[in-house]
């Protein structure tokens, strides 16, 4: 995309985003339910398709591009962009990273186009950041495989049309080893999706847990064909690297919108005979927000530009995810102590963003995972 395009596409998110999403936050929150109408909007501007190449119906967008454009889509409530973001993230990437040209041609333009929406079927009971305890099993019956097991906070999956499911092919098999990639679509018999969770946060952007019994399908949905067989594991792997920089574009738009929001209140809200930000202990709130802000933005274009240039493909992802997402989770809970007793009450958007922001550190693998992959790549590397 020529980067006159890039900007005017970011210059109409940008106000769509302000002028149409953020005065719909209020009804999202009460309703949980995202508007048909900013659906359909989305899907229009290409929102279900820019990571996925334009060979395949999407807009193409590279990471870095893809940083600046969620930055924007950060902006507002999170499940806005979690509509769309599994398309274009870690449901997307599982066919743009293991699929054959074949499934690629097949599948991508229905996600891209919005047609369809897509959901990343990893986490069990017992198993989430460790894929160790991965019990769902697919045996093969033929041309055919059979799917048997649950999934569980499956995001978009009260939505979803396509499930990109990991099943353990190889019953022998223990860790990441032996698991396969299918793509399984909605109506298959057997396939049951259960009540959507109740959160504490992100109203609008659906999880639930997902049963498989006795799903049969044909041979051709296991992600990489024939080839594809025990790869899934290393193909989620890759995904989450791209899902954990645009994750942590995401606080960085979340953490702008907070930075603004505690500057109009403590720049307006009057007490003891002046407004609040004339006293330096807020001052020093803001100040202390704004270069988590400053630090986590250049950390993610960084990052994304070295993801681009193919030099740094795992340290940085995890480094910027670790970061951004811990730096959103101080600036959210700044802004509640800038906002005083309001800031404790519904209806208030930085009530709202504390609660939302508290999950960016769990998903696309915790603060703690980010840890251990970034020690062991420093050893590794040092080794």
């Amino acid at each position: 995309m020529q980067d006159s395009d890039f900007r005017e596409v970011v210059a109409s998110v940008r106000r769509f985003v302000r002028e149409r999403v953020v005065p719909a936050e209020a009804e999202i929150e009460q309703t949980d339910v995202i508007p048909a109408g900013l659906r359909s909007e989305a899907a229009e501007m290409g929102l279900f398709g820019f990571a996925i190449p334009e060979l395949y119906g999407g807009l193409g967008l590279s990471m870095s591009e893809e940083a600046r454009l969620v930055f924007e889509l950060g902006y507002t409530t999170p499940s806005f962009r979690s509509m769309f973001g599994t398309n274009n993230g870690i449901a997307g990437h599982v066919l743009l990273e293991g699929a054959t040209e074949e499934q690629k041609k097949a599948y991508l333009p229905n996600i891209a186009s919005g047609q369809w929406v897509a959901s990343f079927a990893l986490t069990e009971e017992g198993a989430g950041s460790d894929p160790a305890g991965l019990v769902t099993s697919a045996r093969r019956d033929g041309e055919s495989w059979v799917i048997d097991g649950a999934k569980r906070y499956i995001t978009n999956a009260p939505d979803a049309d396509v499930f990109m499911v990991f099943a353990r092919t190889d019953p022998d098999a223990t860790g990441s080893r032996g698991i396969s990639a299918f793509m399984v679509e909605r109506n298959t018999p057997g396939l049951t999706v259960g009540p959507k969770d109740a959160k504490m946060g992100q109203a609008g952007a659906l999880t639930a847990d997902v049963y498989f019994d006795g799903v049969r399908v044909d041979g051709h949905t296991l992600i990489g064909g024939a080839d594809g067989v025990g790869r899934g594991y290393a193909t989620a792997m890759r995904c989450l690297a791209h899902g954990r920089i645009h994750i942590a574009a995401l606080c960085v738009g979340l953490s702008q919108r907070l930075v603004d929001e505690s500057v109009a209140y403590a720049a307006t809200r009057q007490q003891g005979g002046g407004v609040i930000g004339s006293h330096q202990l807020i001052q020093g709130l803001l100040a202390d927000s704004a270069t988590d802000l400053f630090a986590a933005r250049a950390l993610v274009k960084d990052v994304a530009a070295a993801f681009d240039d193919g030099s740094d493909t795992r340290l940085g992802p995890s480094c910027a995810k670790y970061f951004a997402s811990e730096a959103v989770g101080r600036i959210a809970d700044r802004a509640v102590q800038i906002h005083g007793g309001s800031g404790y009450m519904r209806g208030v958007p930085v009530e709202r963003f504390y609660r939302d922001a508290r999950l960016f550190r769990i998903y696309e693998g915790t603060s703690q995972i980010q840890q251990i992959v970034i020690a062991r790549q420093l050893l590794r590397d040092a080794g």
